[in-house]
């Protein structure tokens, strides 16, 4: 079935993600940068949103995306390294919890981070080596993971309907109708989170999200990275870059929603539809 093929290429997807996202901030680490000389009119690229502007936090951070990532694309300790993975960006979310409401579409895009990270580790095979005292919080993690991308994906939603206007501004030209599609993909948010929260067609829910998120990176993102849509100076802005990289692991984040957890890992009452 075309739904299953593509929705199994969520974890590739999420993982070149978090490499590229890896690559961006060890790049970081190593020109020094911090926000205040991003638009210096140098070609360079700066933090990424949710990492403070220290050397040392970019390596860090850098180290562990590339790290996840690699060990995630070639199979070797895919559960732990996911766990590792989100525990990372649940902590970036609870760090920056003082400004969920003046930058809450970082916080929750951290969070959604987090709980594809989760859930990915439960869709991988057990680890035998990976458990003891950790495996009742392992558990939980990962049970938590589809309900932090839920509540993600309805609070931007809601963002887009209260911002209905600057969303649409955000669609490029060449397509028409952009109040709607505006309003279509915040609908369109709402209802594939609540889908993702109960399990009721969880599974066609994520596959449409990640679709959606696809081709906001093919045709949003990547034109103003590459130059192509008209703005001065995007190319060299690492906030664009950002963006994309944010919005691929998103795609891929929601069809690794999409999926049912691994057998070892969830009971036989665990059903997704």
């Amino acid at each position: 079935m075309l739904v299953e093929r593509v929705i199994q290429q969520g974890r590739l997807v999420f993982a070149v993600a978090m490499l590229a996202l890896g690559a961006e901030n060890l790049a970081c680490a190593v020109l020094g940068l911090s926000e205040s000389n991003v638009f210096a009119g140098r070609t360079v690229l700066s933090v990424i949103p949710w990492v403070p502007a220290h050397a040392w936090l970019g390596y860090l951070t850098g180290l562990i995306l590339v790290a996840s990532a690699l060990s995630i694309i070639a199979g070797i300790k895919p559960r732990m390294m996911s766990i590792v993975l989100g525990s990372m960006f649940l902590f970036w979310t609870l760090l920056r919890i003082d400004t969920i409401f003046v930058a809450r579409t970082v916080c929750f895009e951290m969070l959604a981070l987090s709980g594809s990270a989760f859930h990915l580790a439960g869709i991988v095979p057990a680890e035998d080596s990976f458990g003891g005292p950790w495996k009742p919080i392992s558990e939980g993690l990962i049970k938590s993971g589809r309900f932090l991308f839920a509540a993600s994906s309805i609070v931007f939603g809601i963002d887009h309907f209260l911002f209905l206007r600057f969303v649409a501004g955000l669609i490029p030209g060449w397509i028409p109708f952009h109040l709607f599609w505006a309003t279509f993909t915040g609908a369109g948010f709402i209802a594939a989170g609540l889908n993702i929260a109960t399990g009721w067609m969880a599974r066609w829910a994520g596959f449409l999200l990640g679709t959606m998120f696809l081709l906001w990176f093919l045709l949003l993102h990547m034109p103003r990275v590459l130059g192509l849509a008209g703005i001065v100076g995007a190319p060299h802005n690492p906030n664009e870059w950002s963006s994309a990289f944010i919005a691929l692991a998103m795609c891929g984040g929601s069809w690794i929603c999409a999926q049912l957890r691994h057998p070892k890992h969830r009971s036989a009452s665990t059903v997704q539809g």
